[in-house]
């Protein structure tokens, strides 16, 4: 299978996804689904009574793909891959979306102190015929957070828009102690598994 040209739509709001994008040399085009007003969002990020974390990522980032995919033939726009993404924290079976406010950013950030999280990154491309899913976990340890330490960061407008309440791009890499697994994914992209892909969806990449 052969794509029209070498760019793809990201179907992400998301500036992290950008940039690990840019740092692999792939050109896309922003196709961004609806999250909030009258008509709700395009896709619910609602986890489902008894879901998983691993089943969750999977779900959200299938159906966005899904979603952009389709906007795509409505719209009637140049034909190009959909590269959609989910990620999610987990710890003790407990999914952490982003936090809604201070109170419940401090919260987690409580919970992962000292211990050891997961990060869960699912990616979808959808094309064509082609519709294909990959999830990677990846092991984060934290270090004893002192509660200055968490007042401080939780200050500044960091942990907000991010599931777990952190993001390890920024100040928050002060807290890790330990890492197992993919850090382009626990930002919220890994690169390698998007790469594998996009190559099987038709894009020419190394």
């Amino acid at each position: 299978m052969k794509t029209a040209d070498h760019k793809i739509y990201l179907a992400s709001k998301s500036p992290r996804r950008r940039e690990l994008l840019r740092q692999i040399g792939i050109d896309f085009e922003l196709l961004l689904l609806r999250s909030d007003g009258p008509r709700g969002a395009d896709v619910t990020e609602e986890v489902l009574p008894g879901e998983s974390a691993l089943d969750y990522v999977a779900r959200v980032s299938n159906e966005k793909a899904a979603f952009a995919w389709d906007l795509v033939r409505r719209r009637h726009l140049t034909p190009r891959p959909v590269l959609a993404a989910d990620t999610t924290v987990t710890i003790d079976g407990i999914i952490l979306g982003k936090p809604a406010d201070r109170l419940e950013a401090v919260a987690m950030l409580q919970q992962l102190s000292g211990r050891t999280h997961q990060v869960l990154t699912s990616i979808a491309v959808h094309y064509k015929n082609f519709a294909e899913q990959r999830t990677q976990v990846s092991q984060v340890r934290f270090g004893v957070l002192t509660p200055a330490a968490i007042a401080a960061y939780c200050a500044t407008p960091e942990p907000y828009d991010k599931a777990g309440g952190y993001g390890i791009q920024g100040s928050a890499a002060l807290f890790v102690e330990h890492i197992e697994g993919s850090h382009s994914g626990i930002m919220g992209l890994p690169l390698y598994e998007t790469a594998q892909l996009l190559r099987l969806a038709g894009l020419p990449l190394p």
